[in-house]
């Protein structure tokens, strides 16, 4: 049974969803330096449009002939995009004033969203009165992606210069005629400077030329890998198929939800969440435990709130979309978690919810973790000695393992105390101790002690954030505009891990499929999905040129949700963006709901 959700609102009178037009930044100082959104300098840039968007199936996949074909008209400076389609936006007018001798008229409605001249040939779909679905394609240079051979050391695609310059010797000395490029922070990230050297050998028209090198140089005793270009991330080069969902909120009288489904512990597709709820529109969520490994699959992986509820603990520091009562005016704000469980006058630290006790998956956490209590993404901090507590929403028995639990009633009295694996009784919950955490336990929640939880959810300012039952509150990050600014932290998301290179290139700085949440100065909500991981038909965006796009696109803030395989948007339950992984659409933890 899916857990409970609030009532619906009554229905009110429907305003004509005139909206004001987004404020047309350009393009060039805002992205010279990124994708080809409005391509490089010294570079040109298009913007094509694919061939349907209705009808929720995959498109053809586009070769590279046809690639070249979309953008071999593209002649215009290197701030400029062209947009072609045989659809244009809704841009009817309002209503003429009336003459100054008439009575006086009640304001007129705004205008209705207009995309920059830049998107002007974009697909349009009206789906609601308030929600619109745009659909596009940005481009590079033709004919600038290429396959090519990257060779790695010790599993690094990224190396200091002293490295990379004793794998350009050793491949030189096997027969080789490798080249050495240097990737640095792109425009928009807080970082500057160099990131590292990658190593490469040849480039080849299609993927069997890189793989058949690729084989040579695993003969030769090298390790390498067969790349796409198009994902690097260089300027004027790549390809991003794009879908913007825009909803004004005082035209749309329905509310958007965040919702994990049936169970907190458990994966489902987003399409599977949108038909049960009858959902108009939905996107993938936040972050969230993939594997057994790290913790228990389909559990937030950073903090988690619904309908009021905290369902797992922050990743402290990092930021988190605040869906208050319907939902539509979200709030963007980096949050921390306080938990403490007293009893018998004792007070101690709780540690998280909803997760195996020593494992915190993206870190973030509190109480000793190792390597750190710092955010650092898609790593599993470890800690021996903690407290978990597990809420009747898991909708699964409590891990099993070391250490103890202490199960309470509804009334916080100790019902029992037994060995770690169990179920969490209905509107009570679950403490589950290891190391220090069950030597408290064990000394202060005998069977009927009375044990008193306590949270706290605050933003890095301090400020509280307190919940009611109608609010929930989504995991992501990093944040991507802040006041109208690209502003791309890397490091304090735990997107730049310390020692390694490759990771913030691979997972930031490299194309990749994205969903992104925003909102406009005008109030509305700005829902971007990026298709990638697909070389000819769309290789997704980097962090920064993601958070540049939605930023032209009128956003004043913005944060990245989960990205990569998860990526989904689908319109009345059927899906509308095409999946990176081949298995096709991937169950997540939990979704973002636009509800009638």
């Amino acid at each position: 049974m899916s857990h409970p959700r609030r009532a619906p609102r009554a229905s009110l009178p429907q305003s004509p969803a005139r909206l004001s037009p987004v404020l047309t930044a350009v393009l060039a100082t805002t992205l010279a330096a990124t994708f080809a959104i409005p391509g490089s300098v010294g570079h040109r840039a298009s913007a094509a449009v694919p061939a349907a968007l209705a009808q929720p199936k995959k498109a053809p996949q586009t070769t590279q002939p046809e690639r070249a074909a979309q953008t071999e008209n593209a002649a215009q400076p290197a701030h400029a995009i062209r947009s072609t389609g045989d659809m244009q936006p809704d841009t009817t007018q309002p209503s003429q004033p009336t003459k100054p001798s008439q009575p006086p008229q009640p304001p007129q409605p705004p205008k209705k969203f207009v995309l920059p001249d830049q998107f002007a040939g974009w697909r349009y779909q009206r789906v609601a009165d308030g929600v619109g679905l745009y659909e596009g394609t940005l481009s590079g240079r033709p004919g600038a992606d290429r396959w090519t051979v990257t060779v790695r050391k010790d599993g690094a695609v990224l190396h200091d210069r002293e490295t990379a310059d004793e794998l350009v010797r050793a491949l030189r000395a096997a027969g080789f005629a490798p080249r050495a490029e240097e990737v640095r922070w792109p425009a928009g990230a807080r970082q500057r400077g160099a990131v590292g050297v990658r190593v490469r050998v040849g480039t080849y028209g299609n993927q069997g030329g890189a793989d058949g090198a690729r084989k040579a140089l695993s003969a030769a005793g090298f390790d390498a890998v067969s790349e796409w270009t198009g994902a690097d991330g260089t300027p004027g080069t790549g390809l991003a198929r794009i879908k913007l969902a825009v909803i004004d909120p005082r035209a749309y009288r329905g509310r958007l939800d965040a919702d994990y489904g049936t169970a907190v512990a458990g994966r489902e597709k987003v399409t599977d969440l949108a038909a049960r709820s009858d959902a108009l529109l939905a996107v993938n969520g936040g972050f969230f435990v993939m594997e057994e490994k790290d913790g228990v699959p389909g559990a937030a992986a950073g903090i988690a709130a619904y309908d009021g509820r905290l369902q797992s603990a922050a990743t402290n520091g990092r930021v988190a979309a605040v869906l208050r009562g319907d939902g539509r005016r979200p709030e963007f704000r980096r949050l921390r978690t306080e938990l403490k469980v007293t009893a018998g006058g004792a007070t101690e630290l709780v540690d998280g919810v909803n997760r195996v006790p020593g494992k915190v998956r993206n870190c973030g956490g509190v109480g000793g973790d190792s390597p750190t209590e710092r955010p650092l993404h898609d790593v599993t901090c470890t800690d021996p000695d903690e407290i978990v507590r597990f809420t009747p929403e898991l909708g699964a028995g409590t891990p099993a393992g070391p250490g103890v639990e202490v199960v309470l009633g509804g009334d916080g009295r100790v019902r029992e105390v037994r060995p770690r694996g169990g179920p969490v009784p209905a509107g009570g919950s679950v403490l589950a101790g290891t190391g220090a955490g069950e030597r408290w336990l064990r000394a202060h929640a005998a069977p009927g002690a009375v044990v008193r939880l306590h949270e706290r959810i605050t933003d890095t300012d301090g400020r509280p954030v307190r919940l009611t039952g109608r609010d929930d509150i989504v995991n992501g990050g990093p944040q991507l505009v802040r006041d109208g600014k690209v502003a791309v932290d890397f490091a304090a998301d735990g997107i730049e891990h310390p020692g390694d290179r490759s990771f913030g290139y691979a997972w930031g700085i490299k194309r990749n499929p994205r969903m992104v949440l925003g909102t406009d100065r005008a109030g509305r909500l700005l829902l971007l999905a990026a298709e990638g991981r697909r070389p000819g038909r769309s290789d997704g965006l980097g962090l920064t040129e993601a958070a540049a796009l939605i930023r032209s696109l009128g956003a004043t803030q913005a944060m990245n949700l989960d990205g990569g395989g998860s990526v989904g948007m689908a319109v009345d339950g059927r899906l509308i963006t095409a999946p990176s992984d081949a298995a096709g659409e991937r169950a997540v933890g939990d979704a973002l709901l636009l509800r009638r």
